[in-house]
């Protein structure tokens, strides 16, 4: 009895211990881990926990040879255990010993086949899900049939949670990543490993959600290497690289040799230009394991990120030679050869993985988007190839072609540089589509366009809904990165190539791009203004949709700045220093001043672009009032709202209009409308004073008032539809017809998928004797189901008969087909073939 209780009791005590030493484990206290597991009766027996968590240990801190010792000692005594071995694999890749982990895994599939029942349990379970893994199962096939089972059988196994959503990150499913580890989240609150995958679920699209996930993770286990390795990505995104050292640093005090540290670290040395730097943190990277392929996939992964897609090709190359079936290499490089115009190879490499993995979420997306794009038609002239909807290729491509061509000339002489020709351009006419060529997933729908350096991937107007952007805008900002990203051979931050793509908008064309406006007003007036040294970071995390666009707005204006102060060839001089690796603020500094003073004076220059917006407005906003008279302890009162007819407050004149033309008090709204526009005569966007001055007139019957105020609003905004569409319609009934051509044209610049402009670009293009501009705006029109197509045929005819007589005639033929009883038409078609007649009889004159 006395024995049974000891026996109990030593039993009890050493669960205790393994439950504290797990413990210490997932806090980071790995030396005292490694000392409780290291005690001399831990070698005993068949108990398989102590030597999985010891060589877990070991491998965290990058001791990778006595992490092998450890496993292949207690495969002595544990033979049977499946778990040891599947830890054996790693260990073994660890070390580079490909065999020995072939030759594990042989094992582990052998055991399970012959001993089924030994291995029902849920670790065992999850141990075989990941062996089925890697020996190439169908990733659909292990999560529902031994991932899911074995969570469910034991809903507090931790390894089965992470299995399941690691499995997800790898197929690119951040949504079941996602949900998987969510639900882990609820049962290990204080688990490392556990915010660290739900951290990277929501990194693709949710920085700021990532971010906190991996300081709480930091927080449970301060030496947590895969959480300081994700910040580690993080601020390589951000351009933050001397943050990402200091990360770096970090990560190597835990793990002197982690293989993905060290490829950091060599893709900071290849940012840097630093050729010696980056062989040899590559060489500490494959240290242990001479022909790691993830490597030199990570290593090329965050190269094609900064749109470096030809180092990034070469990179995933080189990690497939290592490896040839080795599919992120193999995804990655499809997209890489895709984004440099290598389609070819690259659609058949998407297809390769698909047929291997039909998980893999990007391969699969992009093999769906290989069959629409394969319909679509292609456009081409010596520089371009467009590629579009085929309804979409009839109604606008010949406009997007002479817009890329003139863009083409203008830029390309601006900044010095013969481009290599072709370009590609795909305007894809669903949002998700764009989606899956541009990022290899639908979704992030902020996006209009993205330039990858020679192609072009853009959303069509038709994805936009009913408020597209101006489209034309977007291809000039698109190609604008066309020049720029070959001018630098793809070594620019993000920041700049953003900013001179915006203000080229503006330099086209004052009603493109983005100007100041009372928003960004207050944020720069405010404390919403990022240092130039770190502007980058902008886009990666922003507050707010608001503040993203913002991000682009200070970029243009950090551009305007540095034109204006130190002239356009320094902004060349700059850009010609990124092309041979140079660090953008050395090259900023070099070419200006020094960093901080640029800085400073930029700060000075946006305050001042700022408080010149309506300088004679009062901008107080009232709530600003309440909040300051709060803070100060203040008795919060109600206060007056201020009398319009008296007051130069914005936001209380703004409201009052609004207010009165809503209630349709026309004279009324006339009058804060009138101090509006006044005092900030450069408005656009929605709401703006314009837009409700044009209401109140046409309420009064005001029509040349309230043309002057449409024409006012539609100088001044590139996607005006309301404005541009009530301007056709006037200047139609005051027989204007350069008024309504030129508003038809602007209208198509944002949307060329509706009948209406094409109506009034053909009749004005008639009136103003200008026959080819009409026939086109009238075959255009036929294609979009308008209200009388006899009509158009009609006119179609009478333009044509004059140099062709047989496609006049087929044209009102088609006119009698819609209406039999068209006199017009059935007296066209007479003199039609009275004209004929008297060409066949014409007598013929012979020479001798």
């Amino acid at each position: 009895m006395l024995a049974a209780l000891l026996c109990f009791f030593l039993r009890f005590a050493g669960a205790q211990e393994l439950e504290e030493a797990r413990k210490n484990f997932l806090a980071g206290k790995y030396d005292e881990c490694l000392r409780t597991c290291a005690k001399p009766d831990r070698e005993a027996g068949r108990n398989e926990e102590w030597p999985l968590l010891h060589a877990q240990t070991l491998l965290a801190v990058g001791r990778y040879p006595p992490a092998e010792v450890v496993v292949s000692n207690a495969l002595l005594r544990s033979t049977s255990s499946i778990r040891l071995r599947l830890l054996g694999v790693e260990t073994a890749n660890a070390l580079g010993n490909a065999a020995l982990a072939r030759t594990r895994l042989k094992e582990i599939n052998q055991m399970a086949g012959a001993r089924t029942w030994a291995y029902r349990d849920p670790p065992n379970i999850v141990a075989l899900g990941r062996t089925a893994l890697l020996l190439g199962a169908d990733p659909k096939t292990v999560l529902e049939r031994l991932f899911n089972p074995a969570q469910k059988a034991e809903p507090d196994l931790r390894d089965s949670y992470l299995a399941s959503g690691e499995l997800a990150l790898a197929k690119h499913d951040y949504a079941i990543a996602a949900t998987k580890f969510s639900e882990a989240l609820k049962k290990f609150p204080d688990d490392a490993d556990v915010l660290n995958g739900l951290a990277r679920a929501y990194q693709p699209n949710a920085r700021g959600k990532m971010l906190e996930l991996t300081a709480t993770a930091l927080e449970k286990n301060e030496n947590h290497v895969p959480s300081l390795l994700l910040l580690t990505d993080h601020t390589i995104d951000a351009e933050e690289y001397a943050e990402a050292d200091k990360l770096l640093d970090r990560a190597f005090k835990v793990n002197a040799w982690h293989p993905e540290a060290w490829a950091y670290r060599a893709v900071l040395a290849h940012l840097r230009n630093d050729t010696a730097g980056e062989t040899r943190a590559r060489e500490n990277a494959l240290k242990y394991w001479p022909d790691n392929p993830a490597v030199d996939h990570l290593i090329g992964l965050k190269l094609s990120q900064k749109y470096r897609f030809t180092e990034g090709a070469a990179c995933q190359r080189q990690a497939l030679a290592f490896d040839a079936g080795y599919l992120p290499a193999q995804i990655q490089l499809a997209e890489d050869l895709l984004r440099l115009g290598q389609e070819t190879e690259g659609w058949q490499l998407a297809q390769n993985v698909n047929n291997q993995d039909a998980y893999d979420v990007t391969a699969y997306n992009l093999v769906a988007l290989r069959g629409t794009m394969q319909k679509f038609p292609t456009l081409t002239n010596a520089d371009f190839v467009l590629r579009m909807s085929t309804n979409e290729a009839a109604l606008y491509g010949d406009r997007a072609l002479a817009l890329l061509d003139r863009a083409k000339a203008k830029l390309t002489a601006k900044y010095g540089i013969t481009l290599e020709s072709p370009t590609f351009i795909e305007i894809f006419p669903e949002q998700k589509d764009f989606g899956v060529r541009t990022f290899g997933m639908p979704g992030n729908p902020g996006f209009l366009g993205v330039c990858f350096g020679r192609v072009i991937t853009a959303n069509s107007p038709a994805s936009q809904g009913g408020n597209p952007a101006n489209w034309e805008a977007v291809l000039w900002h698109e190609f604008c990165h066309v020049v720029t990203l070959q001018l630098t051979k793809n070594k620019m931050p993000r920041w700049l190539s953003e900013g001179i793509s915006v203000y080229e908008e503006l330099q086209a064309n004052p009603a493109w791009g983005q100007t100041m406006n009372p928003r960004y007003r207050e944020m720069v007036i405010g404390n919403d203004l990022t240092p130039v040294g770190k502007l980058s970071s902008a886009f990666l995390s922003p507050k707010s949709d608001l503040h993203l666009q913002f991000a682009y707005y200070q970029s243009a204006l950090v551009v305007e700045y540095l034109v204006g102060q130190y002239g356009f060839e320094s902004l060349r001089a700059i850009l010609g220093d990124l092309a041979t690796g140079a660090d953008i603020n050395d090259a900023i500094s070099k070419h200006t001043v020094p960093l901080k003073q640029v800085e400073q004076e930029f700060a000075a220059f946006a305050k001042a672009k700022a408080e010149a917006l309506g300088p004679g407005l009062d901008w107080e906003k009232l709530d600003g009032v309440h909040a300051r008279m709060k803070a100060l302890g203040l008795p919060e009162v109600k206060l007056a709202v201020p009398d319009t007819t008296k007051s130069k407050n914005y936001w209380a004149l703004l409201n009052q209009a609004e207010k009165l033309v809503a209630e349709k008090k026309w004279a009324e709204a006339k009058v804060p409308l009138a101090t509006l526009i006044e005092l900030y005569p450069n408005q656009s966007g929605p709401n703006n004073a314009y837009a409700m001055l044009a209401t109140v007139h046409r309420g009064l019957k005001e029509t040349p008032e309230e043309r002057a105020a449409l024409e006012k609003w539609a100088s001044q905004e590139a996607d005006a539809l309301e404005a541009y569409s009530r301007l056709m319609e006037l200047a139609e009934d005051a027989k204007e017809w350069k008024t309504v051509s030129q508003n038809a044209e602007r209208f198509l610049a944002v949307n060329p998928l509706v009948a209406p402009p094409y109506r009034y670009l053909g009749h004005a293009s008639e009136e103003l004797g200008e026959a080819e501009p009409a026939i086109k705006a009238y075959q255009k029109l036929l294609l979009l189901d308008p209200a009388d197509p006899a009509d158009v045929h009609f006119r179609l005819a009478r333009l044509m008969r004059v140099n062709n007589a047989a496609a006049a005639k087929r044209q009102v033929l088609q006119a009698l087909e819609e209406a039999p009883r068209f006199r017009e038409a059935h007296r066209l078609l007479l003199e039609l073939a009275q004209a004929n007649t008297t060409s066949t009889n014409a007598p013929v004159e012979v020479k001798p």
